[in-house]
């Protein structure tokens, strides 16, 4: 078995979940140009996948995570969350992460 050691400080941007519905009950994105508030900095995992997309391990401090939600790393790269896992280990909890699929966000243009 292969272990992903920690190769980044992570700073973790949720977004309100569950989201609010409109009248028809239909789940209504909050406001995409609006960040949330960082939940915090942890140090974690992301690595560049062959097609492109990245993975990422979190502390489990970072749970509850969802799609959409955003991290960044002390280098200024972000990255877009589009699958997440709690991962736990039963009387283990040392072992214990986030499992999650992300795309990296392009750099913002000043």
């Amino acid at each position: 078995m292969a272990v992903v050691m920690s190769n980044a400080l992570l700073t973790v941007y949720v977004l309100a979940h569950p989201w609010e519905r409109d009248a028809n009950g239909v789940p209504v994105p909050p406001n995409p140009n609006v960040r949330p508030a960082a939940r915090g900095t942890w140090p974690g995992s992301v690595l560049e996948q062959p097609d492109g997309s990245w993975n990422v391990r979190l502390d489990p401090q970072t749970w509850p995570v969802k799609e959409g939600d955003t991290i960044s790393d002390d280098t200024g790269r972000s990255w877009t969350l589009t699958s997440t896992r709690n991962h736990t280990v039963p009387d283990c909890p040392a072992v214990d992460y986030v499992q999650a699929t992300a795309t990296l966000n392009p750099p913002e243009v000043s």
